[in-house]
């Protein structure tokens, strides 16, 4: 079955839309080195599929924080603080609960780095309640501050050597989008901050690519 002909004009504005992405991409890409301490060669060098190494980071924080937001207002604050279904705990399996969202991340990044996917991400915090999720290297800390200093409006990229081998690492800022991360943060006896606040930034989101 033949498929009508394109409109001409609707083919003219999607050309459009494609070179003011095309422009606004290469835009981003030039700004890197000056924002983030990452050079345009490290930024852009694109690994076998076609894709930067920042932009496979971009594309794969926005799959993350889009579910981790999902379960955490649509499941873990409705069940739990509206409609008091279940409860969420750090001990989710002895007490038959939900999963922390954050608990739920981590598992994720645990599944990712055991198939060797080609990258690996973590949940890492400068006021971590786990001291295993404080930053360890300085790209981490700087990246953290970074990212907590802009109040999450900036990401973080630049590169490290780890173990004789090169990362480009990139730096999200995670931030308390429900009243249920700001309550469990608060609240939590081995948390070392208790005054965070709605859309506040709790910590950041480390996403690594190996680049050789």
């Amino acid at each position: 079955m033949l498929k009508p002909p394109t409109p001409k004009n609707k083919t003219m504005k999607n050309h459009k839309k494609i070179q003011l992405i095309a422009a606004a991409s290469v835009a981003a890409v030039a700004l890197v080195g000056v924002i983030t301490g990452c050079s345009k060669s490290e930024a852009t060098t694109a690994p076998a599929a076609g894709f930067t190494p920042k932009q496979m980071a971009d594309a794969l924080f926005t799959v993350m924080a889009s579910d981790r937001g999902v379960y955490t207002k649509n499941v873990v604050q409705r069940l739990q603080n509206e409609d008091h279904v279940i409860k969420a705990s750090e001990h989710w399996q002895d007490d038959k609960a939900l999963p922390l969202t954050a608990q739920m991340f981590r598992m994720g990044a645990e599944t990712v780095s055991a198939k060797n996917a080609g990258f690996t991400y973590a949940l890492l915090s400068l006021w971590p309640i786990n001291k295993q999720n404080a930053p360890a290297t300085d790209v981490e800390k700087t990246g953290l501050k970074f990212v907590a200093d802009s109040m999450g409006k900036t990401n973080y990229y630049a590169t490290e050597t780890l173990g004789g081998k090169k990362y480009f690492t990139a730096v999200y800022a995670d931030v308390a989008v429900s009243p249920a991360c700001v309550k469990c943060h608060n609240n939590h006896e081995d948390s070392p901050r208790s005054d965070f606040k709605l859309n506040d930034v709790m910590g950041g989101v480390v996403i690594r690519i190996p680049t050789e």
